[in-house]
């Protein structure tokens, strides 16, 4: 699909969250229009009904510190949210409950966000930045049993982003550094693979397909790289586009791997086909930097929205190639 010039406006806007918007996840397991959650900077997750277009609850687990990653538990419906307070909360939102269950210690005073991924071994594993701004450590979420400490031994600065995926050789783990390195991590051993000096930049932000065996990384210098894991497990610089203005604050693939979307910090949406990094679209919308994107992935719904988080204190959400 060609997409008709100028781009298209977003199907609507949410707003009242009364403070920059800082991250977003759909959540799709229900019938009809998902549930978005949004963090904001003043300590505040919003549930959004995206039927009625407004927050059906707001919760405060934070002491209003700067809410920076949400995450759903498909296998639990439990929901997590991490804090610059340096804490993760655990909350319990069944039949409208809106209760921390217990909190997770971070000691992260960071932007990094956490990652968490529901493993093959019926086990959640979530990583999280250390005390030690270059250290993650991983834990098995429902014991809260530490697994591993991923450390590198060269001086690679401050972690500053990262994501957790399934190999068939057990879970992986690819860091953003703050010298412009990628690093994949083995999680299971605790010890790095492979180390790949994708920007001269700090990198900002990333994602990885699973299928591809591929990921994207941002900085906050004007390019996008992407990179593929080879047989030996060694990453291996594939493609890089250059953007007209510097920095990105998120990365987000389709689950359908058509599709990759980039936070701006120029305050454009800017989308790209997955396959070649072609531009496809710059969305032009919010008033200032755009901190996070994210797509609905329900496997039914008829309409693939995406939706962006903004410091102007809006959320836009938009319907951009849907068709499959």
């Amino acid at each position: 699909m060609v997409m008709a010039r100028p781009p298209p406006d977003p199907l609507f806007t949410l707003r009242g969250s009364a403070a920059p918007v800082n991250t977003l996840q759909f959540h799709c397991s229900t019938a009809g229009r998902p549930l978005l959650y949004s963090g904001s900077e003043k300590g505040c997750v919003h549930v959004w009904n995206l039927n009625n277009r407004r927050a059906e609850r707001v919760l405060e687990g934070h002491d209003g510190a700067s809410v920076i990653w949400v995450s759903t538990v498909d296998s639990t419906d439990a929901f997590l949210s991490q804090g610059r307070d340096m804490r993760v909360c655990v909350w319990d939102l069944h039949e409208g409950r809106s209760a921390v269950t217990h909190s997770l210690r971070t000691g992260s005073v960071g932007f990094c966000q956490c990652s968490l991924l529901e493993a093959e071994t019926n086990k959640t594993l979530l990583a999280l930045p250390a005390e030690h701004t270059e250290e993650i450590k991983v834990m098995e979420l429902a014991s809260q049993t530490p697994v591993r400490s991923l450390i590198p031994d060269s001086k690679q600065g401050m972690l500053m982003c990262m994501k957790m995926f399934q190999a068939e050789s057990g879970p992986l783990l690819c860091a953003g550094y703050e010298d412009g390195s990628v690093v994949l991590w083995d999680v299971s051993h605790g010890r790095p693979l492979s180390c790949l000096k994708a920007h001269p930049e700090p990198v900002m932000c990333l994602d990885f397909d699973t299928d591809r065996q591929k990921g994207i990384s941002g900085s906050s210098d004007k390019t996008l790289t992407s990179w593929i894991i080879d047989s030996q497990q060694n990453l291996q610089m594939q493609n890089s586009v250059l953007l007209t203005n510097p920095g990105v604050s998120q990365l987000c693939i389709r689950a359908d791997g058509k599709i990759v979307a980039a936070a701006g910090w120029d305050g454009n949406v800017r989308v790209f086909g997955w396959k070649r990094l072609k531009p496809l679209a710059v969305l032009q919308h919010h008033k200032d930097l755009v901190h996070s994107v994210a797509f609905s992935n329900h496997p039914e719904a008829s309409q693939r929205l995406m939706a962006a988080g903004s410091k102007d204190q809006r959320i836009s959400v938009w319907s951009i190639y849907s068709e499959s």
